[in-house]
C-alpha cells in the first residue's frame, strides 16, 4: 500500500494515496447535476441522502472547511457539497469554486507523453537523459521516470528546499531548481530495482515535453487537454498566486508549529510544476475523467491500453491488486489519482466493473482520524462513498 511519507520536516505534496473502503450510512438528500450533455439526472433519494450523509458526518467530525463529490454512474450523477468554501466564514462551498488539485495534475502530464509515444516523438525505453541530459540517475528510462520506478528521490524530501519553501511560500521556482534540489539526496536504488513516489520524476517529464515539443507547458496544456477537452474553467497557473474566482480557499497545518493552521490559497503553485499545479473545477474534473478513463479525444485504444497495461503488481509495495502504471493508479479495481496540494485535497477514480467514477474536492489537506486511523480527506470520504454504493 502506498501512503504518504510521516515526517513532519517532509513536505507533504502530491501523494498518489490508498483506499481504505468504510462503511458509512445515509440521511439527506442533494441537488442534481448535468450528466455533460445537458440533461439532468438524479440517483434516488436513497443514495442521495447516503453519499451526503457521509460527506456531512466525515467533514463534521474531521473538521475540515468544505468538500465537493461527485458520483457518477449508470444509475445517475449525484453532487453534493458540505461546509464553507473558507475556514471560519460563512459563504457555503458550491461545485462551481475553482481549487488546486494537486497530484490529479499528473495525470495530465502523462496523457500528454503517451501521446508524444502514440505519435513516434518519444520512446519509453530511451534514458530520461536523451532528453534531459543533466537528469539525477539519467540511465533510467522514460518508462521508469512514468511509473515511478526511477529511484530519483523527490525534491520535496529535501530538508533543504522545505525549508526554503516554508520561509518564503510565494516563491516562483523554476523547475530546473526542482530538480536540482532532488540532486542534494542520494538516488533511493538503481533504476528499476525498487519502487518510490518521487514529484521530481514529473517534473522531468514536464521539461521532457517542454523540449520535444518546443513550447511552454502552459501552451501544451492549453491545446493538448483544456482546449479538445472544453475544460474552460481549467489553467496552467505557472508562477502566479491566482486562482480565478469562485474558489476555495486553502487551510493547512504544513510548516507550522503543532496545532496552527495557515491560509495556503496564496502560495505558490510554481513548486509543483508539472507534478501537480493544475487549477480546475469539478464539472471539468468530469470532462477529464471521462477522457482519461476511455482515452476519448486523447489518445487512441491501443495507447489507451498502453496505459492500462502499464500498472505495476511489483517491486513492493505495489500488489496484484494495488499497483502504479504512467501517471494513474489501481486500487482494488478503483482506477485513478489523488492528489495533495498545502491546503487542498483532491481525488478521481473510476471503476471499470460498475462504470462508476467518483470525484472528491476539499480545501485542506491535513488528516482526519477515521476508527483510530488517520488519512487525507480525500481517502476517508472516498472510502465513504463506496460504501455507500447502491448493491
Amino acid at each position: 500500500m502506498i501512503r504518504r511519507p510521516v515526517r513532519p520536516a517532509v513536505l507533504r505534496v502530491l501523494v498518489f494515496g490508498v483506499i481504505a473502503v468504510l462503511g458509512l450510512a445515509a440521511c439527506s438528500p442533494s441537488q442534481t447535476a448535468s450528466d455533460g450533455s445537458g440533461t439532468p439526472s438524479s440517483v434516488s433519494a436513497e443514495s442521495s441522502a447516503a453519499f451526503q450523509k457521509v460527506l456531512d458526518d466525515l467533514q463534521s467530525a474531521g473538521g475540515f472547511p468544505g468538500v465537493i463529490a461527485r458520483v457518477i454512474s449508470p444509475s445517475g450523477i449525484w453532487t453534493g457539497t458540505a461546509g464553507t468554501a473558507v475556514k471560519g466564514r460563512d459563504r457555503p462551498i458550491t461545485a462551481s469554486d475553482h481549487t488546486r488539485i494537486g497530484s490529479l495534475t499528473k495525470t495530465m502530464t502523462a496523457t500528454i507523453l503517451l501521446q508524444l509515444v502514440q505519435d513516434a516523438r518519444v520512446s519509453l525505453d530511451d534514458p530520461i537523459s536523451k532528453y534531459i541530459p543533466d537528469a539525477p540517475n539519467g540511465n533510467a528510462t522514460v518508462r521508469q521516470v512514468a511509473d515511478m520506478t526511477s529511484g530519483i528521490p523527490s525534491y520535496t524530501l529535501s530538508d533543504t528546499f522545505t525549508q526554503r519553501f516554508f520561509s518564503d511560500p510565494g516563491y516562483d521556482w523554476a523547475p530546473t531548481e526542482l530538480v536540482d534540489a532532488s540532486k542534494t539526496l542520494p538516488p533511493a536504488f538503481a533504476p528499476g530495482d525498487g519502487w518510490q513516489y518521487s514529484n521530481t520524476n514529473y517534473v522531468l517529464l514536464g521539461l521532457l515535453i517542454e523540449r520535444v515539443l518546443r513550447q511552454p507547458i502552459r501552451d501544451v496544456f492549453d491545446e493538448r487537454i483544456f482546449g479538445p477537452l472544453g475544460m474552460d474553467d481549467s489553467s496552467w497557473p505557472g508562477g502566479s498566486v491566482d486562482i480565478p474566482d469562485p474558489h476555495v480557499d486553502g487551510v493547512t497545518s504544513q510548516g507550522q508549529p503543532a496545532g496552527k493552521t495557515v491560509d495556503s490559497t496564496d502560495w505558490n503553485p510554481s513548486f509543483a510544476f508539472t507534478a501537480g499545479a493544475v487549477i480546475s473545477t469539478l464539472d471539468d474534473l468530469q470532462r477529464w475523467g471521462d477522457a482519461l478513463f476511455t482515452g476519448r479525444a486523447v489518445l487512441n485504444p491501443s495507447t489507451q491500453q498502453l496505459r492500462r497495461d502499464s500498472i505495476l503488481t511489483s517491486p513492493p509495495p505495489n500488489t496484484a491488486t494495488a499497483g502504479y502504471g504512467i501517471g494513474i493508479g489501481d486500487r482494488d479495481g478503483w482506477w485513478g489519482h489523488d492528489g495533495d496540494f498545502p491546503g487542498f485535497n483532491s481525488s478521481l477514480f473510476h471503476n471499470y466493473d460498475s462504470d462508476t467514477t467518483i470525484i472528491i474536492l476539499v480545501n485542506s489537506d491535513d488528516d482526519i482520524t477515521v476508527d483510530g486511523k488517520q488519512e487525507p480527506p480525500v481517502s476517508a470520504i472516498l472510502a465513504g462513498l463506496i460504501a455507500a454504493l447502491p448493491t
